[in-house]
């Protein structure tokens, strides 16, 4: 989209993207530990990068072994809520909570 805007008498083209967002939720920025916990005590260590009521944005070392559900667990906050991944990138994943 290009948008036109008049500045001290001199016309100004600015091109703007507009992010198509598919989240139910705004999330915030959030950077706390946590684990990714699934069967029978097995875990991953993660950091939250942001957080919403329905989601998570998680930083992995690898999402290599992560299951499609698991349970995230913030001890700081006393959270723990099941999960399900619905991305993954390089060194991320996000995850919707299943309640």
């Amino acid at each position: 989209m290009i948008v036109t805007s008049l500045a001290e008498n001199f016309p100004v083209q600015v091109e703007v993207h507009v992010v198509d967002e598919h989240r139910t939720a705004p999330r915030r920025r959030f950077l706390k530990a946590g684990r990714i916990s699934f069967g029978g005590g097995a875990a991953f260590d993660c950091t939250v990068r942001n957080l919403s009521e329905t989601g998570a944005a998680l930083e992995v070392t690898s999402p290599v072994g992560i299951p499609e559900r698991f349970t995230l667990v913030i001890e700081a906050d006393h959270i723990h809520v099941p999960c399900r991944v619905v991305w993954r990138k390089e060194k991320r994943i996000g995850v919707h909570f299943e309640t």
